[in-house]
């Protein structure tokens, strides 16, 4: 059965404005390779696209305009993007961006453009030279082997040791791993169980949105058992600070995979796929010689590990945009839509990919789960600290001397994983963190023995999210900061609904008016920012709009504003919510 041949089964009340959508297999992919071949869109390919796969040449026109990684005009020889959103501007960006301007800004074989995380705030102030990334420090270099076409591909290397979530031991190779899904797949050990050993261990999204894992299983497992069915494994890590899905694709592709493929054996799903962020190159190679790999060892295929059941998996490359990391304009944009959310409910548990029951994760969700069941939820529970359970990911970056990812014990302090970072950046004090990514609340210097875990963080304000820990040193402009954050949510915006459209841009030029006059936000202003919020947050379609002005407020130390996206209405008996 093809993807399409499902579209317009189906109707749900709340999916009536999506009738009018066209049909047929997305044509991401195939504008995706056309751009990776010439480096651009030209007018003639995309009309013989149109006539190759019989679809209007507005259709195409739509999704090209929408989004931010496809060309409408040939490239310079050598293109520059240099990241200008916070942990980047942290470490001096804006500085980097003018000499970057200054040394080659008249040349005229090179671009520069200032753009949103690229995902290695670990190297901020970040760049990539014709999408191979790489620290400011290593631009002439790269510039250099881009003008005599020398540019060799973008590579990666993983760890050595393998993180405190991994059971499989360093040297392992294939054979070893993938023990969990070999043994569902052989009777050894049941959907059922799996699901109530995931329940057990209290493992929740990593996301951002928290929902319990195996809960989220088991709703969709029990949704139309028997009828087609989709995984999907979301990898479009896009927020400014957030980068350790990067680095837990790049050490434990197995991981990752494996959880996914067991997510598709226990709900019903034969086909799955991981959908990556477009400047994720080298670790979108990284998968695909894991699958291939896979596919050769038929671990994955019409006989999955010999079993006679069929599970396949495949990439889907994004086209660009942070709003692609909610799942349901994630889902518009597989189906070849312009990727704006949808109104929930209907869940994608319910009604996802095509309109059918899809399962979707994070990353770290999935790569948290063989551990769980080859060891058990009794030692996943042990392994938190106080009351928390698990171990966590952070992405840890800004004002630190060591800027990366550490796993730690669910509930490490705020302080505890500062000084694991080496501490704030020439023994300064630190002035405020963002705990969980752009999109989280700014706290102060007083609350630095928080518990870092869902509700911790909840009750002081502010939010786990992304697992991205922001550090900003004592004497940091902090309106500045937190204005940084806001015109990435301005950019970032789909448009789709007027508050967060309109909302975002009139509360960035009443702040940057603040800053560029050297003035104070007084309370005409503060009324005025305060309504935004509001309005805002009460809205808005998605989490976007409704968090957009929480760190801003924050800062502005008004006990006001979201500390987390709204819970979604639900129908009754369903308790499904979303998961970045």
């Amino acid at each position: 059965m093809t993807l399409s041949s499902e579209v317009g089964r189906r109707r749900l009340p709340g999916v009536e404005a999506r009738a009018g959508k066209f049909p047929g297999p997305s044509l991401i992919p195939a504008l995706n390779a056309i751009q990776a071949r010439l480096g651009w869109l030209p007018r003639e390919e995309l009309e013989e696209l149109s006539r190759t796969m019989r679809r209007p040449l507005y259709e195409i026109e739509g999704l090209i305009s929408f989004y931010p990684h496809y060309r409408t005009s040939p490239p310079a020889k050598v293109s520059v993007s240099v990241c200008h959103d916070l942990s980047c501007w942290l470490r001096s960006g804006d500085d980097r961006i003018a000499e970057v301007r200054a040394r080659y800004g008249d040349d005229a074989e090179i671009e520069l453009t200032e753009v949103s995380c690229l995902g290695r705030c670990d190297s901020a102030p970040a760049l990539a030279v014709n999408e191979h990334p790489a620290p400011v420090s290593g631009l002439d270099a790269l510039v250099t082997a881009a003008r005599r076409d020398e540019l060799a591909e973008a590579t990666v290397t993983g760890r050595a040791e393998p993180w405190p979530n991994d059971p499989y031991p360093a040297g392992s190779t294939l054979s070893d791993r993938y023990a969990s899904l070999r043994a569902l797949l052989a009777g050894r050990m049941s959907a059922e169980s799996v699901v109530a050993t995931l329940e057990a261990s209290g493992l929740r999204g990593m996301g951002g949105a928290g929902f319990p894992t195996g809960r989220k299983w088991g709703l969709v497992a029990s949704t139309e058992p028997g009828s087609v069915k989709y995984a999907i494994c979301n990898a479009d890590e896009s927020e400014p600070g957030t980068f350790k899905d990067r680095q837990i694709l790049t050490d434990q592709p197995h991981l990752v995979i494996e959880g996914l493929l067991l997510g598709m054996a226990v709900v019903g799903a034969e086909q799955g796929w991981i959908f990556i962020r477009h400047e994720y190159g080298p670790e979108e190679q990284v998968l695909r010689a894991e699958i291939e790999a896979l596919r050769e060892a038929g671990v994955i295929g019409g006989n999955a590990c010999g079993s006679g059941r069929r599970l396949d998996l495949d990439l889907f490359v994004s086209p660009g945009g942070y709003i692609l990391g909610e799942e349901t304009a994630l889902l518009e944009c597989m189906e070849g839509h312009r990727g704006e959310p949808r109104n929930k409910p209907p869940f994608p548990g319910n009604y996802g990919l095509h309109g059918r029951p899809t399962l979707i994760n994070s990353v770290e969700t999935f790569a948290d789960v063989p551990v769980i069941l080859q060891r058990g939820a009794g030692w996943w529970t042990d392994q938190g600290e106080g009351d928390s359970t698990g171990w966590k990911f952070f992405a840890v970056s800004g004002h630190v001397e060591s800027p990366g990812v550490y796993c730690v014990p669910m509930g490490t302090t705020v302080r505890a994983l500062i000084d694991l970072a080496g501490g704030v950046s020439g023994g300064a004090r630190v002035g405020a963190v963002q705990p969980g990514g752009a999109s989280s609340n700014f706290i102060g210097p007083d609350r630095l023995d928080l518990p870092l875990d869902f509700g911790t963080l909840a009750e002081a304000g502010t939010m786990l999210g992304s697992g991205a820990l922001v550090v900003l040193a004592e004497g940091t402009d902090l309106l500045a900061a937190a204005t940084n954050v806001l015109r990435f949510f301005r950019n970032e915006s789909c448009g789709k609904c007027v508050p967060c459209r309109v909302g975002s841009t009139k509360a960035h030029e009443v702040l940057r008016g603040v800053l560029d006059s050297g003035s104070t936000v007084d309370d005409v202003r503060r009324d005025r920012i305060l309504q935004l919020e509001e309005t805002m947050r009460k809205t808005s379609i998605c989490g976007l709009g409704q968090v957009a002005l929480g760190p801003v407020v924050s800062v502005l130390g008004l006990n006001k504003g979201a500390a987390a996206a709204r819970p979604q209405p639900r129908p009754e008996g369903s308790e499904e919510q979303p998961d970045r």
